[in-house]
């Protein structure tokens, strides 16, 4: 269970991860030992999974986002052609859905072209027999932070 202090530490992590254990201290009022140890004990329960740097697409060449539905023959509850998508370096994320559609994935590309070419080389997945593409415009709000006053209760969605 995670107390409030917890919950605070995780917040102010969640906005700046590369905060320094003396200035997370600071914040929330504790010696820099004592939060560096409920921070490693944090990382022991495996609720700080680990440590990202958030790379801004586009100053790097990376110009189309997309979220793509994938239907698949698989035996409801398997996964394994999942699994094969998220081995691709271009996936940045693959959920497991309920309903019509087996997958959705976030694709992060160069352009249309590259697009295209991921695309045909998900139709060389055995078992995947049709997918549906939305492009993205432009992303308005991305985070990976979770919103902690939702566990207590505090706030609701």
């Amino acid at each position: 269970m995670l107390d409030a202090v917890d919950k605070r530490i995780l917040a102010i992590m969640g906005e700046d991860a590369k905060i320094s254990n003396a200035d997370l201290a600071k914040r929330i009022g504790m010696a820099p030992s004592g939060t560096l140890e409920r921070v490693r004990k944090l990382e022991a329960r495996g609720i700080v999974k680990r440590y990202e740097t958030r790379v801004a697409p586009s100053t790097v060449g990376i110009d189309l986002t997309t979220f793509v539905l994938v239907k698949t023959t698989e035996n409801v509850g398997s996964m394994a052609i999942g699994e094969q998508l998220a081995e691709f370096p271009c996936v940045q994320e693959v959920h497991f859905l309920a309903g019509e559609y087996c997958y959705l994935l976030k694709i992060r590309v160069r352009n249309v072209e590259s697009h295209a070419a991921f695309l045909r080389k998900l139709g060389a997945i055995k078992g995947i027999t049709s997918t549906q593409t939305t492009l993205v415009l432009e992303t308005i709000k991305e985070t990976i932070a979770l919103d902690m006053a939702q566990i207590s209760g505090e706030r609701e969605p």
